[in-house]
């Protein structure tokens, strides 16, 4: 598997500064700041890009766990609601939607919490999966 890589600049104070972030792949780039983090001005930051990540992980994640059941979804559609309160990631919620034909419910529930706890996104947020965080910091 290749490394995926993104970018992040901040400039000034935390309340005053602003920044930019983008991916590799220049599918993302957009401007963050706090008023956008914590406030009611529009605009990303980085909990709602995390849960885009879970939201896509999961629905792939899903997909190919039905489809490994035998029950090829048509659909997967999930929302994640990430809440952040006194600077942590305290929860976040998955709310998904699939249209899988021939499934009843408790094989679909089965499926669908299995690929909650094994999707990387949700391992890497659970503590489950990155074994190491490295840093290297340049002062400049």
């Amino acid at each position: 598997m290749p490394t995926k890589k993104a970018n992040a600049t901040w400039r000034g104070t935390l309340k005053e500064g602003d920044g930019t972030m983008s991916t590799e792949s220049g599918a993302y780039e957009g401007e963050f700041s706090f008023a956008k983090r914590f406030g009611d001005e529009p605009g990303t930051n980085p909990e709602e890009l995390i849960g885009a990540a879970h939201a896509g992980c999961f629905s792939m994640a899903f997909a190919n766990e039905l489809d490994e059941a035998g029950y090829p979804a048509d659909e997967v559609s999930t929302e994640a609601s990430v809440h952040l309160a006194d600077g942590s990631i305290t929860r976040i919620d998955l709310v998904t939607e699939a249209t899988v034909p021939d499934i009843d419910d408790d094989q679909f529930q089965e499926i669908a919490n299995d690929a909650k706890e094994n999707c990387p996104v949700s391992r890497a947020l659970t503590g489950g999966s990155i074994q190491e965080i490295t840093l290297d910091a340049t002062l400049q």
